[in-house]
Order: structure tokens, then sequence, then C-alpha cells
């Protein structure tokens, strides 16, 4: 079976991955369903075409996609997510995403490139988000230099790069680095898109189920920096 944009010139080769996505197009192809399709591309405004599969029916599928195979190292992962991440529906986007954030622990900070080159390649919230608390989160858990380039990508032009940024630390809890938190949020919060005004609210919701009264005392002396969308978000369930 041929598989479109099956192996990329930067693509390691991986034996697995031509196993994964030989199954991968064969049965997410024949789940298809071309009205649901088009719902599912104008919802997400039409950022990729989609082949019409609702998350519970592809991760089920996914399991049988994945049955019997083995654990990747780093080089499978890289290939299977982007050999997904080149074909055009988003379902395959999902189904990397899904697989990178299940295998997460088989990469090392050597692939935090690959995790920007996702981020940043058709990117939206529903890869993206996924993306930077799960993959480049546990990146960065696991080798906490890696830090600094997160120090970078909150000042990157590219609004998702620094939506990644301020969300890698959304699942971190008690071991969030909340100094940094505070200043990635302050960094940002004059942007005007909605989509880093919410990841800034979103992000200090998050720490505030750890230490809400640090984010309360934050906001207090803050508030006036933010757009009040962001302060809603943040306060949501701490009020202030």
């Amino acid at each position: 079976m041929t598989v479109t944009g099956a192996r990329p010139a930067d693509v390691p080769p991986s034996d697995l991955a031509d196993t994964v996505l030989e199954r991968v197009t064969a049965v997410y192809a024949a789940a298809a369903d071309p009205e649901r399709a088009a719902a599912m591309r104008a919802y997400m405004k039409d950022v990729t075409p989609f082949l019409g599969i609702p998350t519970p029916a592809r991760r089920a599928l996914s399991r049988t996609v994945l049955a019997g195979t083995p654990r990747p190292d780093e080089a499978d992962c890289t290939a299977i997510a982007l050999r997904c991440w080149a074909l055009p529906q988003r379902e395959y986007h999902y189904f990397a995403a899904d697989y990178l954030r299940r295998h997460a622990g088989r990469c090392s900070s050597a692939f935090l490139p690959v995790a920007r080159h996702l981020v940043t390649t058709v990117p939206w919230w529903d890869t993206v988000d996924l993306l930077a608390a799960h993959v480049v989160g546990a990146l960065v858990a696991a080798d906490p230099p890696l830090a600094a380039d997160m120090d970078r990508w909150i000042a990157d032009k590219d609004l998702w790069v620094a939506r990644t940024a301020l969300l890698h630390q959304l699942r971190y809890k008690e071991h969030t680095d909340a100094d940094r938190l505070f200043s990635y949020c302050l960094l940002q919060s004059g942007h005007t898109d909605f989509f880093i005004r919410k990841a800034i609210g979103w992000c200090l919701r998050e720490y505030a189920k750890t230490d809400p009264e640090a984010v309360r005392s934050f906001l207090a002396r803050e508030r006036g920096r933010f757009a009040p969308l962001t302060v809603r978000e943040a306060l949501k369930n701490i009020g202030g």
C-alpha cells in the first residue's frame, strides 16, 4: 500500500512506522463519514479536512491499529508523528498526538525540535494543547535544562509556540515553577490574540488547584495588566 506523504527526507526510517502507517490509513479510511467530516471541518474553522471519525470511535480504531505492535524508540516516535502529520486529514494528527502522549517517556530532549515542528505545522488548539501539556511538558520535566528553551519559546512571534510555553507546566501541580509561570504570564499579558489570553487564564486556573493563594496574590498585584477574559478564566474556580 502506498501512503500519501509516506516518508519526507527528514523522517528517519522505521519498520514500526511502516506497519503503523499502513494499518492506520487503511482502518481510518474504512471508517470515514463524509457528512460528519464536513461538520467537523466547519467546527474546527476549516483548518484541515477530516475523515469524520468521532473521538471515541477513533480511539477504539487506534487500539486495533496498535494491537501487537512493540514499544517504540525515539526514531519510531519521530517517524510515526511526522508521517501522520504529512497526511491531510486531522484524525491522523490526532492519532500521532495520542501516540506521543502515550510514549513521551521514550523520547529524549532531542525530540523537542520535532515537537516544535508539530506545534507549528497546521496548528490549532486541538493538537497544540495536547502536545504542550503531555509531550513538551513531559520532555521538560524529564530534562529540566530544557526550561531554557521554554524561556525562548514564550517570546516567540508564533503564537502557538508561545502558547505551548505557557501550557507546558499545565500538569505539573506541586512541581510547577511558579516564578517561571507568573513571569511567562506577565510577558504575554499584552498579547491581543484570544488563544494567548485564554492560555494565560487556563494555566493560572490550573495552578490555582495546587496553590490558590499564590494565584490570588499574583492577580491582586497584576490584575490590571490582563484582559478581562484572562482574569475570569484564572479565577473561575477560586474567586477573587
